[in-house]
């Protein structure tokens, strides 16, 4: 144990440990933590965030967290119990007149400190995804900008919040509408991008009025109990946002708590489904990103260099492990010349732990999440598909018991094939050829899901055919992942999402607001008795 705590400590950071296993109200430094010896690592355990207190769960039910390049244990996170799961929806109830009450401009301000608090542990925060997730470092403060700019986007609110009036619509009758928050709003979040999915959520429905029951995944808690904190040191109201852990009993816990009026989450279809309909049936709102088959069409007039560089990047970036990750390629007519190059440039990828100086891609998060990758190369060798690179025997020196499959492209890709129909969420690139941009866009408009698609063409009719035709939610156009800024709203559609609106921009207020409408009349002579009126106002006449 001792020679475990000394091999691991370098890769703790020290945020980490103040968030597992202290209760003082600052951060811990690694000098104390390294005099704790080894006792301090045989339980560093995640804690719980009710009322505006970092608590220690009472579960007898644990989780262990890996970290994905070693598969070593750096920490354990609770099940929460039912009561404390009460106790975290009853904060969020406590607190929600005063917050809903709180002007406008005081939650903006909440959201403006919180914005540069972000910005100031930046880094600190991407360590914490390293660790948990696997990602490399560069990719992991990726992750949090991407969050950030959301927060960003929440500090507009004082625009995005406004109502609509329309004056006059008879003698003396105004008529006029504004957004109120809903109350109680909740998040599940996946594993792969540990602060900004819940940046997508939190701070939106916070600066509405709402407060928040978040639920991060549980193999990566860590960058949001730091998030959690630094949204405290913000201004925060204790609270307005608390945190749970779990799996199965947690999901099931927010969908069917009565206090609960809406959910978001980002996650696996299987996932979304389940959420999406035992939530609906419980009455409340659900907004659910899902999986994902992101189709990039190689047009023969393409800029070739900087279309192989895009595909390669967007196919093999965060080991695949993105809902956006562009997985499949369709080569039309003469671009299909273009593959040996393909692989070329996949081979000079460097495959390594994500916080080793150089690495284009880590691990994966489990050793399941591997085996299930390496089932789904290997079922394309068996229905006809050619492995031109292949990344299931990699090795990686130092970090031999990691999750790592290294870059994969697999060619003569039919759409029939598992490997095809399958979200494979690993870095796995395969490859399909037409003669003709409308048999590709044929087979993109077959395939179920409708998150995002590219097309590569220095045509402009024929970027825009693509884009008018094509059955999908966002579109990029020499861009190999079409994830809008958040002023835009994130539009998948189709099997990739659940849900009448979607996540951030405008769509991420009307979501987490409800509209009511007041009719008003003052009349003019309203200082003078009169005679009262029985008969049905028409209003407009």
């Amino acid at each position: 144990m001792a020679g475990f705590f000394k091999s691991q400590l370098r890769m703790v950071p020290s945020v980490l440990l103040f968030f597992v296993n202290s209760d003082q109200a600052g951060l811990q430094l690694l000098p104390a933590l390294q005099q704790a010896g080894e006792n301090y690592l045989r339980e560093p355990t995640v804690k719980l965030f009710i009322d505006g207190k970092f608590v220690e769960s009472k579960s007898d039910k644990w989780i262990d967290i890996h970290n994905p390049a070693t598969n070593e244990i750096v920490g354990r996170v609770p099940q929460s119990t039912k009561a404390e799961m009460d106790a975290a929806v009853a904060a969020c109830k406590r607190a929600f007149p005063a917050w809903a009450d709180t002007s406008i401009l005081s939650r903006q301000q909440v959201l403006l400190r919180y914005q540069q608090l972000i910005k100031e542990n930046l880094k600190e925060i991407a360590r914490l995804i390293t660790l948990e997730q696997g990602k490399t470092l560069a990719d992991a403060e990726g992750d949090v900008f991407r969050g950030l700019q959301v927060v960003e986007h929440a500090c507009s609110v004082t625009s995005l919040m406004m109502g609509e009036t329309m004056p006059s619509i008879t003698k003396d009758m105004d008529l006029y509408s504004y957004r109120l928050p809903l109350g109680v709003c909740a998040g599940i979040a996946p594993f792969n991008f540990p602060a900004m999915i819940p940046l997508w959520m939190f701070p939106m429905a916070m600066v509405c009025g709402n407060t928040f029951l978040m639920k991060p995944s549980e193999r990566v808690p860590g960058a949001t109990m730091l998030l959690a904190k630094l949204l405290q040191d913000s201004g925060a109201p204790d609270g307005t946002l608390n945190i749970i852990h779990g799996q199965h009993e947690a999901v099931n816990f927010i969908c069917d708590h009565p206090d609960i009026k809406a959910i978001s989450f980002v996650g696996s279809n299987q996932a979304g489904e389940y959420i999406f309909e035992r939530g609906s049936r419980n009455g409340k709102r659900v907004q659910a990103n899902m999986g994902a088959k992101n189709h990039g069409v190689v047009m023969p007039d393409a800029n070739k260099e900087n279309t192989l560089n895009q595909l390669v990047g967007a196919a093999f970036g965060a080991a695949g492990q993105r809902c956006m990750a562009l997985s499949t390629a369709i080569l039309v007519g003469e671009a299909k010349k273009w593959l040996p190059e393909l692989v070329e440039r996949a081979k000079n990828l460097r495959v390594n732990a994500g916080d080793q100086p150089g690495a284009d891609l880590g691990p994966l998060i489990t050793p399941q999440a591997k085996e299930r990758v390496c089932n789904l190369i290997d079922s394309g060798t068996k229905e006809g598909a050619s492995i031109l690179l292949d990344g299931r025997k990699i090795k990686v020196k130092g970090y031999e018991n990691g999750n790592f499959v290294g870059p994969t492209v697999i060619s003569n890709v039919k759409p029939s094939m598992t490997c095809y129909k399958e979200e494979i969420f690993g870095p796995v690139l395969v490859v399909l050829e037409t003669e003709t941009l409308d048999e590709a866009i044929k087979i993109v408009n077959d395939n179920p899901y409708g998150n995002g698609t590219a097309i590569f063409t220095t045509n402009g009719a024929t970027a825009r055919k693509y884009a008018h035709m094509v059955d999908v939610g966002q579109v990029g156009v020499n861009v190999p992942i079409p994830v809008p800024l958040p002023m835009f709203s994130f539009t998948g559609s189709r099997s990739s999402f659940r849900g009448d609106t979607n996540f951030y921009g405008k769509q991420g207020i009307q979501f987490y607001t409800q509209l009511k409408t007041i009719t008003s009349q003052w009349k003019e002579e309203d200082a003078t008795l009169s005679s009262p009126a029985v008969v049905m106002p028409t209003m407009g006449r």
